[in-house]
């Protein structure tokens, strides 16, 4: 297509007019075609037709409908609900994800669990709700498990693990990481927010193999999952890996609630096989009334709101305007998926 003829980029996220006229800015090229929708069915066919690009969260065509597509880029950090739709198998179709606007949110709720748990912050609400003064044993009781001279483990080294690295470095923790690939440290193609994360791989002490997993949880104080949910990582959090994990030892699941095997958390939890477990997001959601996680002393939930943030919108947008610069100039994509790998 010669690069005077329009770029047609279909909108299906809800932005306000201020935000879409900001991606208009981007080039005279590009046309906006904005259907605020859920619904495949609800743009129209003519629409559908002429949209090279598409910015969605879930709302994806029929590959017949849309020739034309080029680029695919997620409001979401996780893709693996995109995954298996065709046209995102369709080659020559490319596919980009929000992965790294969140990552200072989710990170200040990844310390806001392990700060809790180190301090006893579960212990004091229980007394409190029984307007109970221990006076006897308190100091035992609530001795801290200081982030200072702690080892945390972060499982899955994105832009999200990076940014709890940086932040871990700043508490003085000792930081290990596990990486796809050990080799490359860096990660020179993912969105970073100015002065945040760890773009250059800095921030870590030890890099871990997916291999070696068993064997970084053996020393850890706190293990982060921060990875994407796919067929390799899918219940990957198993009784054998909990069972390698010290019983001071708290979890923090930031990432996909299939990454964990909970019927073997539920076992670690009960056994005491680990001291707690932090899970903001769970296989079934919303999780079941009657499921046994709810009444377990030392687990905190959160009904998958981490990532939850005043201006993502903002931030989400930022990034695609930076990406459709890239688009348009030809340029390699941030946040660029690889299929074969699911993020």
């Amino acid at each position: 297509m010669p690069d005077s003829d329009p770029t047609y980029v279909l909108i299906t996220v809800p932005f306000d007019e201020e935000t879409l006229a900001t991606f208009r800015t981007v080039s005279d090229r590009v046309e906006i075609l904005y259907h605020p929708t859920e619904q495949a069915r609800d743009v129209p066919e003519d629409v559908w037709a002429n949209a090279e690009v598409l910015y969605t969260l879930n709302t994806v065509p029929e590959p017949s409908l849309a020739p034309q597509l080029r680029w695919i880029h997620a409001h979401s950090a996780g893709v693996d609900h995109l995954l298996d739709q065709p046209v995102i198998q369709t080659e020559g179709v490319l596919l980009s994800s929000s992965s790294g606007i969140h990552a200072t949110n989710i990170a200040e709720y990844v310390f806001m669990m392990m700060l809790a748990f180190g301090h006893r912050l579960p212990t004091m609400l229980r007394f409190q709700a029984e307007a109970h003064w221990p006076d006897e044993g308190r100091f035992r009781l609530f001795m801290p498990r200081e982030l200072r001279g702690s080892t945390i483990g972060i499982v899955g080294y994105g832009s999200l693990g990076r940014e709890i690295a940086r932040l871990a470095f700043l508490f003085g923790m000792e930081v290990l990481a596990s990486k796809r690939d050990v080799r490359q440290p860096a990660d020179p193609d993912g969105y970073v927010l100015p002065g945040t994360g760890d773009p250059d791989g800095s921030f870590f002490h030890r890099l871990y193999p997916p291999e070696a997993l068993v064997s970084m949880v053996r020393e850890c104080d706190f293990v982060v999952l921060t990875v994407p949910l796919t067929e390799s990582t899918r219940m990957m959090f198993g009784a054998d890996v909990f069972a390698a994990m010290k019983e001071t030892a708290y979890l923090i699941n930031v990432a996909r609630g299939g990454i964990v095997d909970e019927a073997a958390l539920l076992d670690a939890l009960q056994t005491g096989q680990i001291a707690g477990a932090a899970m903001d997001v769970f296989e079934a959601e919303p999780l079941p009334a009657d499921n046994p996680l709810w009444k377990q002393p030392n687990m905190i939930i959160s009904p998958h709101i981490s990532g939850n943030t005043a201006d993502y919108n903002d931030k989400a947008a930022a990034l695609f305007v930076e990406n459709l610069g890239r688009y348009l100039a030809r340029k390699d994509l941030l946040n660029l998926v690889d299929r074969t790998r699911g993020y």
